[in-house]
């Protein structure tokens, strides 16, 4: 196959780019079947804009790839009417990529593969040390010992970490609990670590909530969305993401959407930034615990201990109380930036899904209170559906290259 892709309109996402025929419509397919919008070989006829033969002949070269299947023999769903077509699916044994994670109650490793499924996992580690490249080495030789055991062929790794990570260089400027050095050149480290346990492919890094919001949006609860906002509390502190038009919005050196830094009670907990009231220490798991009055224990993690006090002890009237004066913290916030961003849905990770799941009209009510003009009051509000969102998004930021270009980095 040769030929380039033509230029395609851009804008609101309703126009579809004709694609010649030839090289440049193998990225565009894969990743319309490795989000699901391309089920059959019709469809992803329609969506390339290309003509039948056309998406034949890349449907073939992308199986032949060992990248995706094409069922040799199409049938109709039942009810429809037409001719068959294709069915297109993920490889099964398929290449797969390295994806790790790392957070402030330890780490975790996982082979990823196309359509976001995860292949292996290896036992997550619950103790983080100081020194990045040590903990690094660590969830990369776990990494490796998966593909050793596994047989699978590796393409690249991706690194998710609750700090700010500023490009080019790759930095992480506030891994504050993780007690790692302001700044540390986190995706060099991992690169380094990639390398010297002889995983092939490119390894990149990126802040955890960032990458949750770009799993969540190929696949889980942020799919079809056009502007998508995403919050989340983890262990400590409150991140966001926003993706537009279907990419992740970084901002011009990657430290965009630090929602965590938001004031919400001015008259509330001083914050590492300086300032006092932030969603990041009003809004986070330690935060319900101290407004529950309750003392955090260090056996379990902070999260659990959050999301089992409300799922356990919500008729406790102090846990209740608690638990709406975070939900009304929380609403503050995602109505500031309702009002900034005009987002078309809303999803929520980690704790605040569990504040949602607890009185999703609360939740709501607040956004619409204090949103402007009433349609940006009544943006969806959901939960984030994918287990292990993070580690999914580690994978997406490695799946890219062959996305964009399946011949160039796999040949």
């Amino acid at each position: 196959m040769s030929g380039k892709a033509a230029p395609g309109p851009t804008g609101n996402g309703t126009s579809k780019p004709r694609l010649d025929r030839g090289r440049g419509a193998l990225g565009p397919a894969l990743e319309l079947v490795h989000t699901g919008r391309a089920p059959t070989r019709a469809v992803l006829t329609a969506e390339l804009g290309v003509t039948r033969a056309t998406a034949g002949a890349v449907a073939a070269e992308l199986e032949a790839l060992g990248l995706i299947m094409v069922d040799a023999h199409p049938g109709a769903a039942a009810g429809s009417q037409g001719r068959p077509s294709h069915r297109l699916e993920v490889a099964e044994n398929g290449p797969v990529v390295l994806a790790a994670q790392v957070h402030a109650d330890g780490f975790r490793a996982a082979l990823v593969g196309l359509g976001g499924r995860i292949v292996a996992t290896a036992p997550g580690c619950e103790a983080v040390d100081a020194d990045p490249a040590k903990v690094l080495g660590s969830v990369v030789e776990a990494g490796a010992d998966l593909l050793r055991s596994t047989g699978r062929r590796c393409v690249g790794a991706g690194l998710a970490v609750p700090s700010a990570v500023a490009e080019p260089e790759g930095l992480a400027l506030n891994p504050l609990h993780l007690a790692w050095p302001v700044g540390a050149p986190v995706r060099r480290i991992f690169a380094e670590c990639v390398r010297a346990a002889g995983i092939t492919g490119p390894a990149f890094a990126g802040n955890d909530v960032n990458l949750a919001a770009l799993a969540e949006h190929r696949h889980g609860a942020g799919r079809g969305a056009r502007d998508l906002l995403c919050v989340a509390t983890g262990h400590r502190g409150v991140g966001g993401a926003l993706v537009l038009d279907g990419r992740l919005h970084t901002g011009s050196s990657g430290l965009a959407l630090e929602v965590g830094h938001l004031a919400v009670n001015p008259e509330g907990r001083p914050c590492h930034c300086g300032s006092r009231g932030c969603l990041d220490v009003e809004a986070d798991p330690l935060a319900l615990l101290i407004e529950a009055d309750r003392d955090p224990g260090p056996e379990v993690s902070l999260l659990r201990q959050a999301e089992d006090l409300i799922r356990d002890h919500y008729g406790d009237p102090t846990v209740r109380r608690a638990t709406e004066a975070l939900i009304d913290r929380l609403g503050l916030g995602l109505a500031g930036l309702v009002n900034i961003l005009n987002p078309d849905r809303i999803i929520l990770g980690g704790l605040h899904r569990t504040l949602l799941d607890a009185d999703p009209e609360r939740l709501r009510a607040v956004v619409a209170d204090r949103s402007l003009w009433g349609q940006s009051g009544s943006v969806p509000i959901l939960p984030c559906t994918l287990s292990h969102n993070s580690l999914v998004g580690a994978a997406e930021l490695a799946w890219q290259p062959v996305l964009d270009d399946p011949l160039g980095a796999l040949l």
